[in-house]
């Protein structure tokens, strides 16, 4: 009996770990969707198990297709699941009034980023008044760690040897997609941003688009995320820049003074639980 069920039991978490993986695959391209090739191209996948993980989730309402384009796209179930799991984990909703406020003070664009493993993903963006943006991040898009204000901040929070693993693990994405991105000035912009206090994207990723950005730590000191301005560089002199500067340092104050209150609310309530 037991011949049988441990490969039956390792079979089904292999299934789960594809189809988990197949999720985050179509997360990050759920904006535009992804055809099934992709989705096979991507994931390694054969296309037979692909479309069958693919149709578990679309049965769990995490996944749907499109019935005109035939892409794939996030389902509203994910999107419940982030909404219940951004109340106890998320920094979204403690950030995003300061990102409104960002935008509204500098007339420029704002953003939140948080970490994912070695990549940052765009979660709010918010538009000012002014009418020339910069080619910016749009929310959902998902990138290496180091591509971007936001991400740099968030890079140069992490400890070298965490730095280190990124770079390795990332190399072929910035080599393919973002080739003023080497490893060598990855590590000059971190150096940068840790003796500055704040991250700088000089156009690296797009010509003429430049970025200041702070990172966001959590309730256990951790970079969970970061805000950022995004202007185009005649926008960008030195004495706008340390404005900007100041404007970020106050919002990101505020945010992590919000995850504190979050933490000494929980607190409170355990407490109480406990003396009922």
């Amino acid at each position: 009996m037991s011949d049988r069920v441990v490969p039956l039991e390792r079979d089904g978490a292999q299934s789960i770990d594809r189809a988990l993986s197949l999720l985050s695959l179509v997360a990050t391209h759920s904006r535009v969707g992804m055809p099934l090739r992709e989705v096979v191209a991507q994931s390694g996948l054969k296309q037979p198990t692909a479309h069958r993980l693919l149709g578990a989730l679309i049965r769990g309402g995490l996944v749907e297709q499109d019935p005109e384009t035939r892409r794939y796209h996030l389902g509203c179930e994910s999107y419940v699941l982030g909404a219940l799991a951004a109340e106890r984990f998320g920094v979204h909703q403690l950030a995003a009034n300061s990102v409104v406020r960002l935008a509204h003070l500098s007339e420029d664009t704002a953003f939140l980023t948080v970490r994912r493993g070695d990549f940052a993903i765009c979660t709010h963006r918010e538009e000012g008044m002014y009418h020339i943006r910069a080619q910016v991040l749009s929310v959902g898009d998902r990138h290496p760690l180091g591509v971007g204000a936001g991400a740099v901040a968030l890079l140069a929070a992490l400890d070298d040897d965490e730095i280190e693993h990124v770079l390795a693990a990332c190399e072929e994405s910035y080599r393919e997609h973002y080739p003023l991105l080497t490893p060598d000035g990855l590590r000059q912009l971190v150096r940068e941003t840790r003796e500055r206090g704040y991250a700088s994207n000089r156009g690296l990723i797009s010509p003429g688009s430049w970025g200041l950005g702070i990172v966001i730590r959590d309730e256990a000191g951790e970079p969970c995320a970061a805000l950022s301005i995004g202007a185009i560089e005649s926008r960008m002199d030195e004495d706008r820049q340390r404005k900007l500067v100041r404007m970020l340092q106050t919002e990101v104050r505020n945010v992590e003074a919000r995850v504190k209150q979050r933490l000494d609310s929980r607190r409170a309530e355990a407490s109480a639980a406990l003396q009922r």
